[in-house]
C-alpha cells in the first residue's frame, strides 16, 4: 500500500514536471513569437519613422547676364572755323569784307549798258595777268566770261605770276566795246600764239573794271 502511494506520488510529480516544462516551452514559444512580432513591428516602426527624403530644392538657374544696350558712338560735330586768307595789298588799302561773289558780279554787269559805271567790290580768281608788266588782270566770271581789270592811273601793278590766286578788287565796273586791235594787243601781252591772235576778227563786248585797290592771296 505504501509502495503504491509512493509510485502514485512519483507519477504525479513526473506529470507536474512535464506540465511545467510544457508551460515553459509554451511561454518560450509565446515569447519568441512576441519577439518576432516585436521585431517585425520594430522594423515597421523604424520604417515608419524614417523621414522621407525631402526633394532637393531646385537649384537656382543662373540668370543670363543682361547685355548692355549698345550705344551708338557719339560724334561731336564742331562748326568749321572760318579760315582767314592772308592777302598782299596793291593800290589803295581795302578790306576783303562784304565783297560780292563772281555770280553776283555777273548779275550786276548784266544790268549795265555801254557807258554805265558802278562802284563795287567783288571777289574771284585771277584767270590771267599781263606777262610783261602786270598792268592788267582778267578775272573769272561764271560761264567762261571774264572781267578785264586795269589799274587807276597806272599807279600800281600786280605780280606776273598771280594767275590762279584769289583776288578782291574795288573800283568802277562798266561795260564797253573793245576793238579788234585792242583785243589783239591784249592777246599778245597775254602770251597768246600768232595763230590765236589771228583768230580775233570782231570787236567784243567786255566787262571792264578800273581798280583803285586790289588784294591778292599770298
Amino acid at each position: 500500500m505504501k509502495k503504491s502511494l509512493m509510485i502514485a506520488a512519483a507519477l504525479l510529480t513526473l506529470a507536474a514536471c512535464q506540465k511545467k516544462e510544457t508551460e515553459v516551452k509554451t511561454e518560450n514559444t509565446v515569447i519568441e513569437g512576441q519577439a518576432d512580432t516585436t521585431s517585425v513591428d520594430t522594423d515597421a516602426v523604424s520604417d515608419a519613422h524614417v523621414p522621407a527624403a525631402e526633394p532637393s530644392a531646385a537649384e537656382p538657374v543662373a540668370a543670363e547676364p543682361k547685355t548692355a544696350a549698345t550705344k551708338a558712338p557719339t560724334i561731336e560735330v564742331q562748326a568749321a572755323k572760318e579760315i582767314k586768307t592772308a592777302y598782299a595789298s596793291f593800290g589803295d588799302k581795302i578790306l576783303a569784307d562784304n565783297a560780292l561773289s563772281k555770280e553776283a558780279m555777273l548779275k550786276k554787269y548784266n544790268t549795265l549798258k555801254s557807258g554805265d559805271t558802278v562802284n563795287v567790290k567783288f571777289k574771284t580768281k585771277i584767270k590771267d595777268v599781263c606777262k610783261k608788266k602786270g598792268c592788267w588782270m582778267a578775272l573769272q566770271l561764271p560761264g567762261e566770261k571774264e572781267s578785264f581789270v586795269k589799274f587807276k592811273d597806272y599807279a600800281f601793278f600786280v605780280p606776273l605770276n598771280a594767275s590762279g590766286q584769289d583776288a578782291v578788287v574795288s573800283g568802277k565796273a562798266f561795260v564797253s566795246e573793245v576793238s579788234v586791235a585792242q583785243l589783239r594787243h591784249y592777246a599778245k601781252d597775254g602770251g597768246k600764239s600768232e595763230a590765236e591772235i589771228a583768230k580775233i576778227t570782231e570787236p567784243e563786248i567786255t566787262y571792264g573794271f578800273l581798280a583803285d585797290g586790289v588784294l591778292i592771296s599770298k
